[in-house]
């Protein structure tokens, strides 16, 4: 029984996915395409927040929150340990601003299609010219007042333990003059949204099917970049998550 209703889960959801994408994709698109420039962003942001916070929900994922986003002001990078697709969700809900992600997601149907239309940044990690062009993209937004969004890991990992950042959004950042904005998460242990060394098809698939699950994102500081080494910067936002970490397992162990 309990797998008969996981697949029942995994095919409502994925079918519920596709439906929802494919319905506010072009709605948000003619939406923001009749706003003034002036309006976009906020168009985009709404839009944005709206459609994670339906997937999130159609997916079972609950979040505990710990702090809450700064107020708008200078650029922001968002600075975040990686440990599930659903993390994607949750930080845009949340923050809002635009995604760093994978340059190979920018193909994937549908999925590639929506991401490119909300600003979602593509680096691919294995070419230097597409990470030197990152950090420009990534610099021009932060300059911009933007919040940009990193995974700075540079992929998922299936336990607390926060491994070593790339440097190149961080790059960005100190030479920006913008903030970083430390923030650390982690899932109910046994959660079916929780990456556990798999394929991301499979990861998906499980988390589709997957009963619903608790997650705790714990924001820290702001932390200024003001005449900051980027390798200082990359440092203190590695250990500030890892800090963030272990809040985030202790609240959502006892919820």
């Amino acid at each position: 029984m309990v797998n008969l209703r996981g697949e029942v889960r995994r095919a409502a959801r994925i079918a519920g996915f596709g439906a929802l994408t494919a319905a506010m994709l072009p709605a948000f698109m003619a939406h923001r395409r009749l706003s003034l420039e002036r309006q976009r962003d906020g168009v985009r942001r709404r839009w944005v927040g709206a459609w994670s916070g339906a997937l999130l929900g159609m997916f079972g994922v609950r979040a505990i929150i710990q702090g809450a986003p700064p107020a708008p002001g200078p650029g922001r990078l968002v600075a975040a340990n990686h440990r599930s697709t659903a993390d994607i969700l949750l930080l845009l809900k949340t923050f809002g601003g635009h995604m760093v992600s994978r340059a190979d997601l920018a193909g994937w149907p549908l999925v590639g299609a929506a991401a490119r239309s909300v600003g979602t940044l593509f680096v691919d990690r294995s070419s230097a010219s597409s990470g030197a062009t990152a950090v420009r993209t990534i610099r021009t937004r932060l300059v911009a007042g933007d919040t940009v969004i990193v995974f700075p890991e540079g992929t998922t990992f299936p336990d607390d333990e926060v491994r070593p950042f790339h440097a190149g959004a961080f790059v960005a950042a100190a030479r920006s003059d913008a903030e970083v904005i430390p923030v650390g998460l982690a899932y109910q242990r046994g959660s079916g949204a929780a990456f556990v060394n798999e394929s991301f098809a499979a990861h998906l698939s499980r988390m589709a099917a997957a009963p619903p699950s608790r997650v705790a994102l714990c924001i820290g500081e702001p932390i200024p970049v003001s005449r900051t080494r980027a390798s200082d910067l990359r440092d203190a936002a590695h250990t500030e998550v890892q800090r963030l970490v272990r809040e985030a397992r202790a609240l959502v162990d006892r919820d």
